[in-house]
């Protein structure tokens, strides 16, 4: 113990005599570590909020999709065909044991006028249950009820982005709207969700009762009046989800009249494997980044190497010196990767301070969500660390085997 002291002291002193130099050495471990931390901290954010979204809308929902239209021998694609009706979704949680809630839901786009303003917005026909499958709460007024839905009663529910728009700081709730010239009164304020992980505002949306939008804004499909653009449904539980879609599909088929040799004239997809795609994209994403930011730290690697070699090539007489007065090969050794492992820690150290600096830059000037850990500082200081020891172990073992007499020699 009392060697490797020594040994610190030294390399230390030696660093110390070369200040510009031991600095310039650090500059590509500095890079190479804030700029993992960086990007380790925007991958770990995208990933978070992609958990936050799981939980705000939960893990158990399944969204069930009109199918294909073919014409001509064409298939159009998902979406096109009008399949799926409200009768539909009543029918599921009468049906199917795993299902809990389905929720018909229609949309459109429509103008939206409140005194002398106006904004363009998405419009969506929807149930009571629709609200609470999809975790939206309201922060100022009411939600709509299920008479309000029998009724087809003109009111509705506003996004934060569509009130900031048309009424800015003054109250919206009991104030008149009008959508596509129809009068409607506003009974609540949806509280704010922000963006998706795929930028879209989730805010900029209104909610009508189903039967409302359907006669009076987006109106009916003239194929069939009873048709809706999706169903959203709620399985009982997460676990759930896998008979839940087994349940619907063949439900589905029988109310659609399907042979047997027929394709589904619909889509079923969860949100488990939506959100699980995104995350798998994030992190992968978070991956290359991170692998290319640690060239940074091999090329800092290289410069530690090189300035070791300069500094054994300087010190060949010193080295020689302390070979003579009794120093082992393990302590020219020791000494040696102690100043490849000092330079490297020490960039380390200058890094991580860096890194989360940019980190936080990265959050508040593009808007994007970063999550600095302890793994991601403590694997940083490791990493550097092992850079120091790797790329100095060559340069160390140079000097500690130099023939002592031709080091003596040295000029």
């Amino acid at each position: 113990m009392k060697q490797l002291r020594s040994s610190v002291k030294i390399a230390f002193r030696a660093l110390a005599m070369n200040k510009l130099r031991s600095a310039l050495t650090m500059l590509g471990i500095v890079i190479g570590v804030a700029s993992v931390i960086a990007t380790v901290a925007v991958g770990s954010g995208a990933t978070e909020r992609i958990q936050e979204q799981i939980a705000s809308i939960g893990s158990n929902l399944i969204v069930v999709l009109p199918g294909s239209l073919t014409t001509g021998g064409l298939r159009m694609g998902t979406g096109f065909a009008v399949t799926l009706s409200e009768s539909d979704a009543r029918e599921i949680p009468l049906q199917c044991p795993a299902v809990a809630y389905a929720a018909p839901v229609i949309r459109g786009g429509a103008q939206v006028v409140a005194g002398n303003n106006n904004w363009a917005t998405i419009i969506y026909g929807v149930t009571p249950d629709y609200l609470a499958m999809r975790d939206l709460s309201v922060a100022q007024g009411e939600e709509f009820s299920t008479s309000d839905v029998d009724g087809a009663n003109k009111v509705a529910l506003l996004g934060k982005t569509v009130v900031d728009n048309l009424f800015g700081a003054a109250n919206p709730v009991g104030q008149p709207i009008r959508i596509k010239n129809v009068p409607f009164t506003v009974v609540g304020v949806l509280t704010p969700k922000g963006q998706s992980s795929t930028g879209q505002d989730q805010d900029d949306l209104i909610l009508l009762p189903i039967s409302t939008a359907k006669r009076k804004v987006i109106g009916f499909n003239p194929a069939n009046a009873d048709a809706v653009n999706m169903i959203l449904i709620q399985a009982r539980s997460a676990g759930q989800i896998a008979a839940a879609q087994e349940e619907i599909t063949a439900l589905l088929r029988q109310r659609h009249h399907l042979q047997r040799a027929e394709l589904d004239d619909f889509s079923i997809r969860n949100m488990q494997e939506i959100f699980a795609a995104q995350e798998a994209s994030s992190r992968i994403m978070a991956f290359m980044l991170a692998a290319v930011a640690s060239v940074s730290l091999v090329v800092g690697g290289i410069g530690i190497m090189n300035i070791m070699l300069i500094s054994v090539r300087e010190r060949t007489r010193e080295i020689g010196l302390r070979q003579a007065v009794g120093a082992k090969t393990r302590d020219i050794l020791t000494q040696f990767l102690v100043e490849a492992a000092t330079l490297s820690i020490a960039g380390g150290m200058v890094g991580i301070v860096l890194g989360v600096a940019a980190s936080v830059a990265i959050s508040q000037i593009a808007g994007w969500r970063t999550v600095v850990g302890p793994g991601a500082v403590l694997l940083a200081v490791f990493f550097s660390a092992l850079v120091g020891i790797g790329f100095g172990y060559y340069p160390a073992r140079k000097a500690a085997y130099l023939d002592p007499i031709e080091a003596l020699r040295y000029e």
